[in-house]
């Protein structure tokens, strides 16, 4: 099994591209519940509207124009919002008869505050795919959260995100004769040399409370693989002895030096990502989703988008996250669900049109191979894999095997990145994250504020 949110850089950019095209098979006369024939419209022609805070501008012009060849006379104009100005921007245009026709939903709260304004896309899945399409695509891009209570499935998965790893600049470890850190200590090690040559160790923008998040679910695997998510599934207390671990753990990034002065009002995006990409940081914590810089097109993007005047992309890999307990060599252990899944809005003046690029992007050979090729997500359809040639890494030789590695370690994910926490734990854990790091809460007490807010939650 394959897998790939979120990934993700979330620049603020607004870009319209122009795409048209012919309908999928099987997919006319297929319109939601509540939707009149008039407004459905045809699947082969229309202007359609698609909102996403991923993918970033790039990938989304190849996407729209790799629909282009295949469907020439569907019109698509792809705004690209923050992560963080997301649900302020879309809750009021979802609300009005002006709407984007196509928009990005997730697991968790997104599918919560915007799954009942889509048509439900299972029927044209289906019909592109066949009856037996779930054995088609991985399972993490249609999980049960993708559903709304009613049992509507909200939008067509493009692809999982990963987290667990960490994305080092291996051009400065090669220039001061360091090694890849395996352990907190060896991490520790690396900082000082790098320090002492005027480079940044490591940088996190810890005011985003999903990163931190996932800083902390890496944490607690590398302690004991799978508690974090049984306590988010409430099976297990976030007063364990090994979320309060992993909480000080936490603490000592702070402490040692490891975390950068500034990370608490810092953002991962775009502050920490920046930040890496103009090359005086060695590592970033980043998931699966950081693969599409680790190529010429995408490094320059991201350098451009960071300042830099004359990017010259360096070499970036995947690493586990360095075992905590020192107690053996790291492994990947990671976590993941849908990236962002494309759904349609249910006003649109378009819907078979919008069904049509959805699907297309979701489960066409065409489009899972542009999803792949990208390297943002790892694809949904189990039959596309990436292109390595066609991709473009900076240094193939050096890069290929460990982002192989990584994705191969993606394929046994089992437990969940965000779509089983709601966003007030999710925001509780960034408060946890912030307020131990900033010496404002003990391991301890951050914990069992963690258990409080998930109690009264339930």
């Amino acid at each position: 099994m394959r897998r790939s949110s979120s990934a993700t850089s979330r620049i603020r950019l607004i870009a319209g591209v122009a795409v048209t095209g012919l309908a999928l098979a099987g997919l006319m006369g297929c319109s939601s519940s509540g939707t009149t024939a008039k407004q459905a419209g045809s699947a082969t022609k229309g202007n359609l509207v698609w909102w996403g805070w991923s993918p970033q501008l790039g990938p989304a012009q190849d996407f729209i124009t790799a629909f282009n060849k295949q469907y020439p006379n569907i019109h698509i104009t792809y705004k690209l919002v923050t992560l963080d100005g997301w649900d302020a921007a879309l809750k009021p245009a979802l609300a009005s008869s002006n709407g984007p026709d196509l928009y990005g939903i997730s697991p968790g709260p997104k599918v919560a505050n915007y799954g009942e304004q889509a048509v439900d896309i299972a029927p044209a899945i289906k019909a592109s795919l066949g009856a037996d399409w779930k054995s088609k695509v991985t399972p993490l891009d249609y999980v049960p959260q993708m559903y709304t209570p009613s049992g509507k499935l909200v939008g067509a998965g493009v692809g999982t995100a990963d987290g667990g790893s960490i994305w080092i600049n291996k051009d400065l470890f090669d220039k001061y004769k360091l090694t890849p850190p395996t352990t907190l200590a060896e991490w520790v090690s690396d900082c000082a040399v790098f320090k002492k040559n005027g480079v940044a160790c490591f940088v996190q923008g810890a005011a985003q409370a999903a990163f931190d998040r996932d800083h902390l679910q890496s944490i607690s695997n590398s302690i004991k693989p799978g508690v974090w998510t049984a306590a988010s599934q409430g099976k297990a207390k976030w007063t364990d002895p090994t979320i309060v671990q992993a909480l000080t753990v936490w603490k000592s990034l702070f402490s040692t030096g490891i975390m950068q002065p500034g990370a608490i009002a810092a953002m991962q995006f775009p502050d920490a990502q920046n930040q890496f990409f103009k090359g005086n940081t060695a590592m970033i914590m980043m998931g699966t989703w950081e693969t599409q810089y680790a190529t010429v097109k995408g490094m320059a993007a991201a350098q451009s988008a960071a300042g830099v005047a004359n990017p010259k992309p360096f070499v970036m890999i995947p690493i586990p996250y360095p075992s905590v307990t020192g107690t053996s060599a790291p492994q990947y252990s990671m976590y993941g669900d849908v990236d962002y899944a494309v759904a349609v809005n249910s006003k649109s003046k378009y819907v078979e049109a919008a069904k049509t690029f959805a699907v297309w992007l979701g489960t066409s050979e065409a489009g899972q191979q542009a999803i792949a090729n990208s390297g943002g997500d790892i694809a949904a359809l189990l039959s596309a894999k990436p292109d390595w040639p066609a991709m473009g890494l900076v240094d193939p030789s050096v890069q290929q095997a460990p982002i192989q590695a990584l994705e191969d370690a993606a394929g046994t994910i089992t437990q969940p990145r965000l779509g089983i926490l709601s966003q007030d734990m999710t925001n509780a854990v960034g408060a946890a994250a912030t307020s131990v790091g900033a010496g404002q809460a003990t391991p301890q007490q951050a914990a069992q504020t963690l258990q409080d807010t998930f109690s009264a939650a339930f």
